[in-house]
């Protein structure tokens, strides 16, 4: 079942890019909207210190969010969330309404478990491939998970889970899957095997690198002399 969090949030009047600068600028607030629904959208502004607490959570990024406006609260899920690519700061927050009785398509989280005891690496020496991390998938907000995990015990060497393989909580569709879509999630690749034929042409041109740097570093000197 999903996991509920809570974010406060205040109306925001002052709108544009300019007013959306200045809130950014004081440090203190970060603008953003709610929309969806049957209500409006309405502006709004977040406390910075709030929100980057709250983004330490994962479950923030796939999770029912209860928005606390005005006294009243507002079933939400995240939307989007804008950063600033030169140092990583949220600029801007996109919330949706949700309703009780309307499905929800929602990116959640894979958690894998049990990596350390893989069949494929502890008896095989093999590599855990993760091919993909998070799932998007439907489902009735009260049957919203907060992650799926991926159970990694039995899987040998060149065995792989497909998104067929997992085990999904009641109500909980992929919405690739639905497609046709049955892509891996995660395998386990062998130990390379590293032939004498690799190992002497490893060794070949660790021996050619060495020699030209010898020969570099001689014609530097010879210069230097001059």
């Amino acid at each position: 079942m999903s996991t509920k969090l809570e974010i406060h949030a205040e109306k925001r009047t002052d709108v544009g890019k300019g007013a959306s600068r200045r809130l950014r600028r004081s440090g203190e607030k970060i603008p953003g909207i709610l929309y969806g629904g049957a209500g409006d959208p309405v502006n709004l502004t977040f406390e910075t210190r709030e929100l980057n607490k709250a983004l330490t959570n994962e479950a923030f990024f796939s999770q029912i969010l209860n928005l606390i406006l005005d006294g009243k609260t507002e079933q939400t899920i995240l939307r989007d969330l804008q950063r600033n690519p030169a140092n990583d700061r949220v600029m801007h927050v996109d919330l949706q309404r949700i309703q009780a009785d309307h499905v929800v398509h929602v990116s959640v989280p894979l958690h894998f478990v049990n990596e350390d005891k893989c069949k494929g690496v502890r008896l095989g020496g093999g590599s855990i491939a993760h091919v993909i991390n998070e799932v998007e998938i439907t489902c009735l907000p009260a049957n919203l998970p907060e992650y799926i995990e991926v159970y990694m015990a039995e899987l040998d060497l060149n065995e792989i889970i497909h998104l067929s393989d997992l085990a999904l909580p009641e109500g909980v569709t992929i919405d690739a899957l639905e497609h046709g879509d049955d892509r891996a999630v995660v395998s386990v690749t062998p130990p390379r095997l590293v032939s004498e034929e690799d190992e002497a042409e490893e060794a070949a041109a660790a021996a050619a690198s060495a020699a030209a740097a010898e020969e570099d570093q001689g014609e530097d000197e010879e210069a230097s002399e001059d």
